[in-house]
């Protein structure tokens, strides 16, 4: 099976919520049209990242983002799935969350709401002080086979990645929003450490990784953008300039997953090994309790 996959580098308007949802069904319109089949946009891009006590009055059910979105994705090109970064509102909690969305001749339809594991709480972050962490794999079903999620932080604990591929995931994507920093070296520091950490997942898992980066300023920080999108065997397939929107597309083939794991099968070390992991896992915890 072969699909085109799409990143949106865009910088939403802080708090704007209506504003945002329009540019968000301009762009997956504009996606549709160049023949993308799955589009992914950045953490929290229907609020902006940075709204701290506002978190509240920009979150939205998963429900009331759906609908929001069908009412302004009717008519679209070609059947097109969204993953789109928000702050989701649930039975009291918060959370910053990224939905699974598939639009069709039915309309749109909700297939997960995943919600960040890792949060965190050094530098300029503080999300645990507005957000609860999520505690589920970001696993979905979809038409192009199981595709998992991880939001920014979440990529940076290799440990989830390697859930993920192991329940059968073979594209990942990872919706960011990461505030530049580091600039001694030749290149932006965390954007190297996240072309580093994504060819590394790629290439141990065999699985393709889509990574759609937040730019723009919010309160002083500038978003650093260079989203990727990378292929099991490490290599950089394209890749979103810096400091500058752009709608960064490539196609996946998903037939070299298997040439790729054939020609490095750490996945199938780690399938066979996995009970022992399981029981060393265990052996951790119990030396913690004691």
């Amino acid at each position: 099976m072969r699909l085109r996959a799409a990143c949106a580098q865009i910088a939403p308007e802080k708090t704007r919520i209506a504003a945002n949802l329009d540019r968000i069904a301009e762009i997956a319109r504009q996606a549709a049209d160049e023949g993308a089949d799955l589009l992914v946009f950045p953490e929290t891009v229907v609020s902006g990242y940075f709204v701290e006590g506002g978190v509240f009055e920009c979150a939205l059910t998963p429900e009331e983002l759906r609908g929001e979105l069908a009412t302004r994705l009717s008519g679209l090109a070609k059947p097109l799935d969204l993953v789109v970064g928000y702050y989701e509102r649930h039975e009291r909690h918060l959370y910053n969350s990224a939905a699974y969305l598939e639009t069709g001749p039915a309309g749109v339809c909700l297939r997960a709401s995943y919600r960040k594991f890792f949060l965190p709480t050094y530098g300029v972050f503080d999300e645990e002080r507005f957000v609860a962490a999520g505690r589920d794999l970001g696993l979905v079903e979809t038409r192009f086979g199981k595709v998992g999620i991880l939001i920014c932080e979440d990529v940076w604990h290799s440990i989830l990645p390697t859930m993920l591929a192991m329940r059968g995931a073979e594209i990942i994507v990872v919706p960011s929003a990461s505030p530049a920093r580091g600039f001694e070296g030749p290149r932006i520091a965390n954007l190297d450490r996240y072309d580093r950490m994504l060819r590394a997942v790629s290439e141990e898992h065999g699985v393709f990784t889509v990574n759609a980066m937040l730019v723009g300023f919010e309160g002083g920080k500038g978003f650093v953008g260079g989203s990727r999108i990378v292929d099991p065997y490490g290599k950089v397939l394209q890749e979103g300039p810096i400091g500058k929107e752009g709608l960064v597309v490539a196609e996946l083939d998903l037939e070299t997953i298997d040439l790729a794991r054939a020609q490095s099968p750490l996945l199938a070390d780690l399938r066979t090994a996995w009970s022992t992991v399981q029981r060393l896992v265990a052996e951790i915890e119990e030396g913690a309790e004691g």
